[in-house]
């Protein structure tokens, strides 16, 4: 063989050899990439490709009402960029304008022009992941897909938007916001605050896997799911959203009114111990309130004569006492060198125990001090029998257990009986109040607050949860009848009487405790601070829930009724008014009602709804406005003459109609009170000057 021939064989050697090399490196850079998910195949170490498993986070579980109104959901975001490189020239030609006007009308902080000269520089630069818009919703991502270029997806098209970022969110905004809670991840533990933290291994669901891979510094997705994500569990709460925007905004307006550093209002459901409400607001910097502490739960504080239900309890139980006993209310009571005042400095005379509770007299800690100064014991124990010295054991982090004084203890003093007796020296949250209040209204059974009904995984309801039992019978059936009396006869005869219904009877027992003022303890007079609060329940007669309202150092007023009993009344008038259980249906009976009486105004609808209850109408019915007569057999309608310039007579009409007509007419328009218009400051038929001002008087 010549040695050009051995020269082309070694040569071939060498090219079969290397074609041999490559092939096995290609084979080992295969089976490295199939064990640990990472290569540097035809690569520099400095330009290697790097693949890890990433999480993928699961959408979190919905909190719902008891009606399964969503009250914190999970609201989908994308975070939208833009591989440049893909999109061919001519697609880009055509597509540019129509895709920078697209953005504009989405985005307007960058101007048409903007957006295209921002594409043409990222695409100059070859730039394969290009920032559109953060955090979109899934409505704007769907905007996006039909602009130009995008359209044509993401390999023609260049569109990324696959990474989703799921936000949780509370529709109801500051509704609940401390009871719903939240849950956050730190690096040595979890913070789980209110239902989201009591009931977060359900609504976390459990995690998935998935492939990223990592391009200029920042990990991507682009590999397969490796292991399927379980979205979470929804939970049912006990929470009726319909009586907690009632409550919340009645204790809203209460605190805009009288001031004050905190309010609560929790109402429950007196047979199954759920809670239908519970709302929490606190004075802000800027003199608002909203909800930022669970004080319901979390803040201990004297009771004041609300204790005083606990107290006679004692006493019945004991047979220390009957209710028709008389006491002389004198109006100051002395204990050492400490005294006790009634808030009628002249007492009450000659009363019975029962007069002395529903006038609030703190006679009742005379009685109680004089049967138990020498076996303060007996009267703790019963107070442990009732349950009012252990914490409730509520499923929802940060419950304060309650603070009694014992003898033995430095805060014991002779005088402790008689202050604890009408609800000082013992401290309890607003919530325990209410547990031993809706005891009362429940013939004694003692129930455990709970807060959630079900957990459903989509439509399956996987665990379920049943009213609790913590006692069944704190005390006798006839000291419960005596003190169910005793509550009515508060809001009938007593402190509440301002707070009577004419359809229905309320129970409950007002408090007005002194409370310390920071560094100024109980301070001087103009610098006191007190609490004031109100706990029953309704019907009277047969209790569905029952209430407790607080409010923490009121500046306009300080007493119970007045601050706490007013928002309890309001609470019980709208939950009773607008609950069926309460109301008999219109057929009972005869089968007959009586026509009803209609207010004058928009004769479109009030035919509509006139029609729709079967009620006859007669008169002018085809006119726009009318004013409305009742018959024995229906509703008569006469045309309300309405003339441009000259003001309408609205007296008759409800607020919308009436401020309608009068707005046409070029009126400003200042109402008060509700229901129709009984009086209009500007004499119907004058005429009507634009920007004119006219008062009107509903009742």
């Amino acid at each position: 063989m010549d040695k050009n021939n051995k020269h082309i064989v070694l040569r071939t050697y060498l090219i079969y050899f290397g074609f041999v090399a490559i092939m096995l490196t290609v084979i080992v850079k295969s089976f490295m990439i199939y064990k640990d998910g990472r290569t540097n195949l035809f690569v520099s170490s400095s330009e290697k490709i790097e693949f890890k498993t990433a999480e993928i986070i699961p959408r979190r579980g919905e909190i719902l009402d008891a009606n399964l109104s969503p009250l914190v959901t999970s609201v989908s975001f994308y975070d939208i960029y833009m591989d440049t490189k893909v999109i061919k020239e001519d697609v880009w030609r055509e597509g540019i304008e129509g895709l920078s006007k697209g953005l504009a009308e989405l985005f307007p902080e960058k101007s048409a022009r903007e957006w295209r000269e921002y594409l043409s520089r990222e695409r100059a630069r070859k730039n394969q992941y290009c920032r559109i818009q953060r955090r979109v919703t899934n409505d704007t991502r769907k905007k996006l897909r039909a602009l130009p270029i995008f359209k044509l997806g993401k390999y023609k098209g260049g569109i990324i938007d696959q990474e989703e970022i799921i936000i949780r969110q509370k529709p109801h905004e500051d509704l609940l916001k401390r009871t719903l809670g939240y849950v956050r991840y730190r690096e040595d533990d979890t913070l789980e605050v209110g239902i989201e933290g009591a009931f977060n291994e359900y609504l976390q669901g459990q995690n998935g896997e998935i492939i990223q891979q990592k391009i200029s510094n920042s990990w991507k997705t682009t590999g397969p799911i490796t292991k399927e994500t379980q979205d979470g569990a929804d939970v049912v709460t006990t929470i009726d959203k319909d009586i907690q925007e009632v409550a919340h905004t009645e204790l809203l307006r209460q605190l805009q009114t009288k001031g004050g550093k905190y309010g609560c209002a929790i109402v429950m459901d007196v047979k199954t111990g759920f809670i239908k409400a519970m709302v929490n607001l606190e004075e802000n910097r800027d003199g608002g309130y909203s909800e930022s502490y669970n004080h319901a739960i979390g803040t201990i504080e004297v009771p004041g004569s609300t204790f005083k239900l606990a107290s006679l309890m004692a006493a019945l139980e004991d047979d220390k006492i009957k209710l028709t006993d008389t006491v002389n209310a004198v109006g100051r009571y002395q204990y050492y060198d400490r005294a006790l005042n009634d808030d009628n400095k002249w007492g009450y005379g000659k009363i019975t125990i029962q007069r002395a509770f529903e006038k609030s007299s703190n006679v009742i800690s005379k009685i109680i001090f004089d049967n138990y100064r020498n076996e303060p014991e007996q009267f703790l124990s019963r107070l442990d029998q009732f349950g009012l010295t252990e914490p409730l054991g509520i499923d929802i982090a940060g419950e304060k257990a309650p603070m009694i004084n014992r003898p033995g203890t430095p805060q014991w003093w002779g005088g402790s009986i008689a202050w604890m007796s009408i609800g000082y020296e013992v401290q309890q949250t607003p919530l325990q109040t209410l547990a031993f209040y809706n005891a009362v209204a429940n013939n004694g059974k003692f129930m455990k607050p709970q807060f959630v009904s079900e957990i459903r995984q989509g439509n399956e309801v996987i665990k379920r949860y049943e009213p609790i039992v913590l006692r069944e019978k704190i005390c006798s059936q006839p000291t419960i009848d005596a003190l169910q009396k005793c509550l009515s006869g508060v809001v009938e005869h007593g402190t509440g009487r301002a707070l009577r219904k004419s359809f229905f009877k309320l129970a409950g027992k007002t408090g007005t405790a002194q409370i310390a003022n920071r560094n100024k303890g109980y301070g001087e007079i103009g610098d006191q601070k007190y609490i004031a609060s109100f706990c029953g329940y309704f019907p009277a007669e047969n209790p569905v829930y029952s209430c407790i309202v607080v409010v923490s150092a009121p500046t306009n007023d300080i007493y119970g009724a007045s601050v706490s009993g007013t928002v309890f009344a309001e609470i019980a008038d709208k939950v009773y008014s607008t609950s069926l259980q309460y109301q008999d249906a219109i057929n009972q009976g005869s089968g007959k009602f009586d026509t009803p009486v209609t207010k004058s105004g928009n004769g479109y609808e009030l035919k509509h709804v006139l029609d729709e209850l079967h009620i006859r109408t007669e008169g002018s019915t085809s006119q726009e406005w009318v004013r409305t007569f009742q018959q024995t057999n229906g509703v008569e309608f006469r045309t309300a003459e309405i003339q441009k310039s000259l003001v309408p007579k609205v007296i008759g009409m409800g607020l919308k109609d009436a401020v309608i007509l009068l707005e046409q007419a070029g009126l400003k328009v200042r109402s008060k009170g509700v229901g129709r218009v009984i009086t209009q400051s500007l004499a119907p038929g004058s005429a009507a000057v634009v920007g004119g001002i006219i008062e009107i008087e509903l009742k």
